[in-house]
Formats: structure tokens, sequence, C-alpha cells
């Protein structure tokens, strides 16, 4: 039975060390807080077809607004974030776009080892030290980690979806 943990983000002093050998612990800091009309997971749409078209807004510590300086130019911004919600993990998810389990490192579930989230929105504006997003797929209050501009150099003739592709292409499939 794998071990139960409760998801925790402590801010780190400035005398605190980041990080630590494999095996122990990694202190992060989040740079600010997801705003989201999402306040259950059941409200955020999953499954296949889900669209995410929601507007929301990423409000970043004031102390780490200039660290937003040229990201207007932007039209897509990488945002990670924590599930702190989630409690322990399972190797094994069983996403609702298949029936068939598959390792949490082919799925984007939120139960993970290190409970890390990735998202890519839209970047519509800037308002000072909020960023009008929309594609949100964060519940409200989500600790924001990091942001960075949305780049790709993989063309689309090359990218696969894996399990994913079969999944949606499999007649019958019942949604979980």
């Amino acid at each position: 039975m794998p071990k139960k943990y409760r998801a925790t983000v402590v801010t780190a002093s400035q005398d605190a060390p980041t990080h630590y050998l494999w095996g122990t612990m990694i202190v992060l800091d989040p740079i600010g807080t997801v705003r989201s009309p999402y306040s259950d997971t059941s409200q955020i749409p999953k499954g296949p077809g889900a669209k995410h078209d929601v507007e929301g807004v990423l409000e970043i510590d004031p102390r780490f607004a200039e660290g937003l300086t040229d990201i207007e130019g932007f039209s897509h911004l990488y945002v990670l974030w924590v599930f702190h919600r989630a409690e322990g993990f399972s190797l094994l998810a069983h996403p609702p776009t298949d029936t068939r389990p598959h390792g949490v490192f082919a799925t984007r579930a939120p139960r993970r080892p290190n409970p890390l989230g990735l998202t890519v929105v839209r970047l519509l504006r800037r308002e000072g030290n909020r960023l009008v997003v929309q594609g949100v797929d964060m519940l409200d209050g989500t600790p924001i980690v990091d942001l960075k501009p949305y780049l790709s150099s993989v063309p689309e003739d090359e990218l696969r979806r894996g399990w994913l592709g079969d999944a949606e292409a499999r007649p019958g499939k019942e949604e979980r």
C-alpha cells in the first residue's frame, strides 16, 4: 500500500536550502495563486472532447511582479502548479478517457509521487501582477510554482498521443 501524505507547500526562508539529494525534500516557494471558477474537481471538464476554455487569473505575488516584464509578448504560457488537495499517490491511474489503467507518468492524474500539474494557457492580458488567461483547469486557490512562455519546436507531424490516441479511436469506449 502506498504511503499516504497530504501535499503541503512550504515557504522557504532565505536561509533554508531549496533542494536536497535524491529521496529527500525539495522546498518550493509559490509565486502566486490561481483564481478560477472551479471550487471542486468535479467541475473541471474531463474525458474525451473536454474543452478548457474557461478564463481565470494568475495572481502573482507582488515580490515576483518584476519577473513578469515582457510576458505580454507571448500568446501562451506554461503554468507549473501544485495539486494542493491531492492525497497520496498511485503508480497506476484510471483516466476518464479510457477504461484501462495506465502508469501515472503517462497521464495527467493528480495523485502523483510529486503532485505537480502543468497547464498551457492563452495569455489574454496583463493587469499589473495579474495575468488574465484562458484555458484554466485548476481549482481556485491553486498554488503556482512557475510560469514559462510556451514555445514548441516539435513539428505537428512528429507528435504522438500514445495510449490516448488509441483510446479515443476505440469504438464503444465508455467514459469513467
